[in-house]
């Protein structure tokens, strides 16, 4: 099981926010031209918390910590089990 500190976890949250927000413009051909618009908000969130975490460049442990938070919903929202 991977420890998940909070910073760690708000870093996968965001980075699961802007992947289904990406997700979504990008599906609805009339949002698609506003994409980097519409993300820019997403994407910085994603990058400040990655940053706070210590992740930024470490790809291999945040998507550990991605497949970690979906493997366990209960943990995802803060809830142990």
């Amino acid at each position: 099981m991977t420890t998940i500190t909070a910073r760690e976890r708000a870093a996968a949250q965001a980075y699961l926010r802007l992947l289904e927000s990406t997700q979504a413009v990008l599906t609805d051909p009339q949002l698609a031209p506003y994409a980097g618009v519409m993300l820019t908000h997403p994407m910085a969130e994603a990058d400040e918390a990655l940053r706070a975490a210590g992740l930024a460049g470490n790809e291999d442990r945040l998507l550990r910590l991605v497949s970690s938070l979906r493997a366990s919903p209960a943990t995802a929202w803060g809830r142990t089990g």
